[in-house]
């Protein structure tokens, strides 16, 4: 399974409003200068960096993932974008909702080891992903009994 943030625009997209918005701060700003502010078009200059900056930083946050693989043996998290992995036996992992900072975490629980998942989904999501996961997980261990 991938988890990836839910992310409403698309490069091409964040580039088109970053310009709208430095076109509309240009224009307040000549519309500033023409009346006596000459500074206007410098702090517009600076407030569109600014934004630009922040908008792509945000935007770059929905590139983070998570790539889940269950097998009969093993459950893997691996984190993206970087190489973060961690390995549970599937056979004893267990899926916990726990209420925590105004949110539920979801985690992955096994011999001590805990690892929250899904951090960047919606509530509903997590509570699906959990239920998703706990079928999963009885399905491979109903197959082991056998």
């Amino acid at each position: 399974m991938w988890l990836r943030p839910n992310r409403m625009l698309s490069r091409r997209g964040l580039v088109r409003l970053i310009m709208i918005l430095v076109a509309l701060a240009l224009m307040t700003a000549g519309l500033g200068a023409w009346q006596g502010n000459v500074f206007a078009p410098l702090f517009a200059v600076i407030e569109s960096v600014a934004v630009a900056c922040a908008l792509s930083v945000a935007w770059r946050a929905g590139d983070r993932g998570e790539r889940i693989t269950i097998d009969e043996a093993s459950l893997e998290v691996q984190s993206l974008p970087g190489r973060r992995c961690m390995r549970f036996q599937s056979y004893w992992v267990r899926v916990l909702l726990e209420p925590g900072d105004g949110r539920q975490r979801l985690l992955l629980t096994s011999h001590g080891n805990a690892l929250e998942i899904g951090a960047f989904l919606a509530e509903q999501e997590r509570v699906e992903l959990s239920k998703k996961l706990m079928v999963l997980l009885s399905a491979i261990r109903g197959q082991r009994r056998r």
